[in-house]
């Protein structure tokens, strides 16, 4: 064996051993910011309703403040031009932080901010993650360890899930349920705190900046309507099963089997996605997904549950995972302020849907007539995709493939 030959070798295990922690590293992140951060207030809805802590409808409130933090962390982030790693780190244990904390008062305004700055903290610590780990992982030629960090919010839904349904048995109550997953959090930060960046320059100027593309605009326009679509039952799934079912454990299982479906519909993504085309992928999968999102309004009952949480569960970070991917090929704009700009219409439109629902509770007496404006927005964003998006995008992607 020669020397060049196990130089080689070497070369490609370092690469190898670089790559994995990457990926892990940047799944890890998701999983404290989105599953324990973020998205933790879903299987905790129930639970601050049945303690008196909130109603439904200022429940929709208290998602919104979370939303609203996530709109600006995420409009801060495309503006950014230096110190990014540090950005980085204090979202992530920001996020883990207050998660903790807000087991520790009821109060409405303390949840509200607490809410909100888990918001400014999971954007700044998702878009930057992200981003570092799209080029790392694309100079060390992993795209399937790449397309693997996305599994990373359903990962921790799943997580977060299966906590809510252990202390649902337990009858644990809202304040110590926070205490659990802040403590998750904060165990998940400190497991990946010395191998995120310590210097991360994400946002390279180009030469000349052309703006925003006509086919990146209708992208953020229907990046948009999808991020209203899906947040309703993802913020108010455990409610809606506990609406039908007495049992608590019962109820608890909807949610981690949002976050399974998640996970699924992200390696159907690493799967598949060299046989289609994007542009059509994601548009059929939006639409699919406004499909699920109203089965729960035409199927009042188990059954449309089940259909809602698998199907609006396998498009969910599926449809992230596209977009992201069509967004490279529709543009060439950096990855940082790609990511950046399409995550701000992504929160816009999530923070649109709590107040959606709150004015369907208010004036309606139900979440029906909002799940089915979520759902029919979901599918207008699938015929923007389809319509809008047009052949550039294929010849883009043939030229790359010759």
């Amino acid at each position: 064996m020669s020397i060049k030959s196990i130089s080689t070798g070497h070369e490609s295990a370092v690469w190898k051993k670089n790559s994995l922690i990457t990926m892990l590293t940047g799944m890890i992140t998701l999983i404290v910011v989105m599953g324990m951060g973020r998205f933790s207030l879903t299987p905790q809805i129930p639970l601050m309703i049945a303690d008196g802590h909130l109603t439904l409808s200022s429940a929709g409130i208290l998602a919104a403040m979370n939303y609203i933090g996530y709109l600006l962390g995420a409009v801060h982030v495309s503006r950014i031009r230096a110190q990014h790693a540090r950005y980085l780190k204090t979202g992530l244990l920001a996020t883990a932080l207050v998660t903790f904390l807000s087991g520790f008062s009821s109060a409405f305004i303390l949840q509200c901010l607490f809410r909100f700055v888990a918001g400014v903290g999971g954007a700044w610590a998702l878009i930057i993650v992200t981003s570092w780990t799209q080029m790392i992982l694309a100079t060390y030629r992993a795209p399937r360890m790449s397309a693997a960090v996305f599994t990373g919010p359903g990962i921790g839904i799943t997580l977060t899930g299966l906590l809510a349904w252990i202390m649902a048995g337990h009858q644990l109550h809202a304040d110590k349920a926070w205490q659990v997953y802040g403590g998750v959090a904060l165990a998940g930060a400190l497991l990946v705190w010395k191998a995120l960046p310590a210097d991360l320059p994400v946002r390279q100027e180009s030469q000349k900046d052309s703006g925003m593309s006509r086919e990146l605009r209708v992208l953020l326009l229907a990046y948009t309507l999808a991020g209203f679509g899906y947040i309703l039952p993802a913020t108010f799934l455990s409610q809606m099963a506990h609406s039908i079912f007495a049992q608590g454990e019962l109820a608890a299982f909807f949610w981690p089997l949002f976050g399974l479906s998640a996970v699924a519909g992200v390696l159907l993504v690493i799967a598949f996605a060299a046989r289609f085309n994007t542009r059509n992928s994601l548009a059929v999968t939006m639409i699919l997904q406004g499909m699920g999102v109203s089965a729960v309004v035409f199927l009042s009952n188990a059954s449309g549950l089940l259909i809602s949480t698998v199907v609006t569960g396998l498009a969910f970070l599926a449809i992230m995972q596209l977009s992201m991917k069509l967004a490279r090929e529709v543009t060439t704009g950096t990855v940082a302020k790609t990511v950046a700009v399409l995550t701000s219409g992504y929160a816009t439109g999530q923070l649109i849907g709590p107040l959606v629902s709150s004015i369907s509770v208010s004036y309606m007496g139900s979440l029906q007539p909002a799940l089915l404006t979520a759902g029919a927005g979901l599918v207008i964003a699938g015929l923007l995709v389809i319509l809008g998006i047009r052949s550039p995008v294929i010849k883009r992607e043939t030229s790359r493939c010759n």
